[in-house]
């Protein structure tokens, strides 16, 4: 693209680089949500909750399930 082109895109600047940092944003957040280690975090406090009463056991294996599906999306990724 020539010098015509950037400026004909000049305009467009602050529209491309708040979709930069949106597509940043949300990458962090996506590699956050399959990092194993935040998911392992999750479970420890998903039994704590069990073992204080917090939530059920019905609560307690939905949750875990997810939980589990996350992980194994996590490390089919990998």
């Amino acid at each position: 693209m020539g010098l015509l082109g950037e400026l004909l895109l000049l305009p467009a600047a602050p529209v491309r680089g708040t979709f930069w940092v949106l597509r940043q944003v949300a990458d962090e957040a996506e590699r956050r949500y399959y990092d194993p280690s935040t998911i392992r975090r999750e479970l420890a406090q998903l039994e704590r909750q069990l073992e204080a009463g917090e939530i059920d056991e019905e609560e307690f294996d939905r949750r875990e399930d997810e939980l589990l599906d996350r992980l194994e999306q996590a490390a089919g990724a990998s």
